[in-house]
């Protein structure tokens, strides 16, 4: 079955800021919809914006960081004061603003800046979360020789249903606060968010990258959420979002504890957007040329393509460090195993739920190339343009969006 908006005839929506940077434009509308949970402020978000120059990295790290020290030293004078609700909202803002200052500068993962900036977003959040009424617990969960941070955000001491809910390329368990977690709290789930291997947590303490066969990351993690409080074994969803649309299907397709899943947005195969725009000829002879590896031919290419797009110059530089690549043509050479071909998506057996954004800048097509895979009980859910919900996993419109995915929820879990 499918669900779907209503909207006019698909458009471009305008950008109203960066209009020559689509990437820039992307992560500011990223940052207008954190303020639907309190993670940012419109007008701090705006003011910031105007004073960044289009495709300047340092612009752009300058200004966020800038305003992230001053909302956090404000913060730890109204925590001096007793001015304990003030003091939350001022440091769950500026983790985003920290966290967003490093986005632009992952092609030199050493630089200080981006570790001074990862800790301070961690530190802000870890002290946000402990000013709730019911704080927020940082959790370590056991996995191989390490541990993946991550959150417990409780509703209660009650047994209720649990969500899992991890991020994709980009993203950070701080992050998931405003994306999804607080949404799911108030409709009565308890929430387990965490880093795996390749992202925040991981991917900056220990130089953990991403692996393919994301259920041996969530199975340790499942492991886990069975020893909390509270927790309904028989009713944990998991979410994942952006690549998280590729790494919670492949997990749900092994780990049969999961009783629904939500893929916002659908990725059934990660490294196809990368070639979608070549001539068949074209990307058949660079598929062919990256399955035996690293190529300096197809880095050439790729060089092109990073010079002329400021999404493809970021999402390779952020790929290498990610994937843990020398070469960009080497980090999609180990983007192509992460596929739900031959197989897996249709081993998923739990209630699933695609989502597509119908202005995806990353993802186009793959939500509905997944849907189409799956055998289980599924609904394709369409977010559009005309309702502000077109950018990628429906940026900007958390409240809408997360209405619609977790009334779905609500329905497949009995509740």
């Amino acid at each position: 079955m499918t669900e779907s908006s209503q909207s006019s005839e698909p458009r471009s929506p305008t950008q109203f800021l960066f209009p020559t940077d689509a990437q820039f434009w992307f992560e500011t509308v990223r940052m207008f919809g954190a303020d639907e949970y309190g993670a940012a402020s419109f007008g701090e978000v705006l003011a910031t914006s105007a004073r960044i120059r289009a495709g300047d990295y340092e612009s752009w790290y300058q200004q966020w960081n800038g305003i992230a020290d001053r909302i956090a030293l404000e913060a730890d004078g109204q925590l001096r004061r007793n001015h304990r609700v003030s003091a939350r909202d001022s440091y769950l803002r500026a983790c985003s603003y920290y966290r967003s200052s490093e986005f632009f500068l992952h092609a030199n993962p050493k630089d200080p800046r981006v570790i001074r900036a990862y800790e301070c977003s961690v530190a802000c959040y870890k002290a946000a979360a402990a000013l709730y009424e019911v704080p927020i617990e940082p959790v370590e969960i056991p996995y191989e020789k390490t541990t993946l941070p991550g959150y417990f955000h409780r509703v209660d001491s009650k047994v209720r249903p649990l969500l899992i809910l991890h991020t994709g390329f980009d993203g950070s368990a701080e992050e998931k606060h405003w994306s999804g977690a607080r949404a799911a709290v108030e409709r009565g789930y308890h929430v387990l968010c965490f880093d795996g291997p390749g992202q925040s947590g991981p991917l900056h303490r220990e130089g953990l990258t991403f692996r393919p066969d994301w259920e041996k990351v969530l199975t340790p993690v499942v492991d886990f959420v069975l020893g909390l409080p509270g927790v309904d074994p028989k009713r944990i969803a998991l979410r994942g979002d952006s690549m998280g649309g590729y790494l919670a299907p492949r997990a749900a397709a092994f780990e049969h504890r999961i009783a629904a899943l939500i893929a916002n947005d659908g990725v059934y195969d990660y490294a196809a957007p990368y070639f979608a725009g070549l001539p068949e000829a074209q990307r058949n002879a660079a598929l062919g040329a990256l399955k035996s590896g690293a190529s300096s031919r197809v880095d050439e290419v790729l060089q092109i393509a990073m010079e002329k797009s400021p999404v493809a110059r970021w999402s390779i530089t952020h790929g290498m460090w990610c994937f843990g690549a020398s070469s960009p043509s080497e980090y999609l050479h180990k983007a192509l195993a992460f596929t739900l071909d031959g197989g897996i998506a249709e081993r998923i057996r739990c209630p699933t739920l695609v989502c597509d954004a119908e202005g995806d800048l990353f993802f186009k097509g793959q939500p509905e190339q997944l849907y189409q895979h799956l055998t289980c009980d599924k609904m394709l859910m369409s977010f559009s343009i005309h309702d502000g919900a077109g950018a990628h996993c429906e940026a900007g419109a958390g409240r809408f969006s997360n209405a619609r995915m977790y009334d779905w929820l609500d329905e497949t879990l009995g509740l």
